[in-house]
């Protein structure tokens, strides 16, 4: 199972701090090789720069493992949609994955199980990887409906996929109610989420859901990434404020790699 530790940057950073940022993460990653996959997600002004400092080498020509990520795409191949980015124009670029259905994108934009899954397809068409988020508020979580929830989204968004295509996917539980709220999921409540999407994803794509990552996104720090990281059915983070920071988001991969790839 693959094990990968993704940084959302948000719209956080300018020009030179995404540089910067990413210099020290790929120089980083350059000398210390490890299992764990790092995807990093800057902001759209930022990914034709990212892509290109992401595959420099360094010094002694050892080169970065690093997937430079979009934080949304547009449904659409091309059109008049003023502000909006395509997958075609993100693959052009060079970036190899996208975040779609981000609880944020969610909440504050209106985009719907069904717009998210047209970007889902959009990205396999092209060839990117799709980092699908799904997850409750906290009504939800309270009421006690959250996996109802977490089921509807998958299956409104991720249904019309074939096995083969769902093998592609990258899913991110976010407990929403433990974004930037300094909450975090307990290890139990984490493990039985990410044990449920994982009977979803056999619903979906049979045996090929045991080897689809589930990413636990929602407050994830190097405090508490041991402990998350250790459970059956989390394969890493889609990491947000921790991510800003070479030395924590290095911190989290350094944990996972531990956690996941004892020697």
């Amino acid at each position: 199972m693959r094990t990968i530790v993704a940084g959302n940057w948000k719209m956080h950073t300018d020009a030179g701090g995404a540089m910067a940022l990413l210099g020290e993460l790929a120089d980083w990653s350059a000398a210390n090789p490890t299992a764990v996959e790092l995807v990093v997600a800057p902001p759209f002004p930022f990914l034709a720069a990212a892509v290109q400092r992401a595959a420099q080498p360094d010094a002694m020509g050892r080169k970065p493992a690093i997937l430079i990520a979009a934080q949304n795409c547009h449904e659409q191949e091309q059109g008049a949609f003023t502000g909006e980015v395509s997958v075609p124009m993100l693959r052009s670029l060079g970036v190899g994955a996208c975040i779609v259905g981000h609880s944020e994108r969610r909440q504050y934009f209106g985009e719907t199980d069904e717009a998210v899954g047209r970007k889902v397809a959009m990205l396999l068409k092209h060839g990117l990887q799709p980092i699908y988020c799904c997850g409750e508020q906290r009504q939800e979580r309270e009421a006690g409906t959250h996996r109802e929830t977490v089921a509807r989204q998958m299956h409104a968004a991720l249904g019309a996929l074939t096995p083969m295509e769902l093998a592609r996917v990258v899913v991110a539980y976010e407990p929403v109610w433990a974004i930037g709220t300094g909450l975090t999921a307990t290890p139990d409540q984490a493990q039985e989420m990410h044990a449920f999407i994982r009977g979803e994803l056999r619903k979906l794509a049979g045996e090929g859901a045991e080897s689809i990552p589930i990413l636990y996104g929602g407050s994830c720090k190097p405090d508490n990434a041991e402990g998350l990281f250790a459970l059956n059915d989390i394969n890493g983070g889609l990491i947000g404020g921790a991510a800003l920071q070479a030395a924590s988001f290095i911190e989290l991969v350094r944990i996972a790699g531990t956690v996941k790839y004892p020697r």
